[in-house]
């Protein structure tokens, strides 16, 4: 079963751009917050951002100023624009959701910024 969807990652040079979409299943409903991960090789997973549905966003220090996250709620969707692209950015990028029931996973995408 497929619930949670990331789409739009991809390679860039440095200082590129990239828009990574998260869209979960319509019928899920009481989402309490979304958000991403990332995960380099041989690197420990590490929170990037996170957006509740009231609108409260907070990001990782490295990626502040760059990434903006940002929740359609009509389309239970996330997004992250992510701008001058740092090698160091380059990850798998996994969205998560959150509801009172349980945490929802996407599968990963994976981002590759090089010269």
């Amino acid at each position: 079963q497929v619930e949670v969807v990331e789409s739009g990652g991809g390679s860039v040079q440095p200082g590129g751009s990239l828009r990574l979409s998260c869209a979960a299943s319509t019928y899920i409903s009481g989402f309490l917050n979304m958000g991403w991960l990332r995960q380099a090789p041989g690197r420990r997973r590490e929170w990037v951002t996170t957006i509740s549905m009231s609108g409260s966003i907070t990001y990782t220090a490295s990626v502040k100023g760059r990434f903006t996250i940002s929740l359609d709620n009509a389309k239970n969707s996330v997004y992250l624009q992510m701008n001058t692209l740092k090698p160091e950015d380059t990850a798998v990028y996994t969205c998560r959701a959150l509801t009172a029931a349980r945490m929802y996973w996407g599968h990963g995408i994976q981002v590759t910024v090089s010269s």
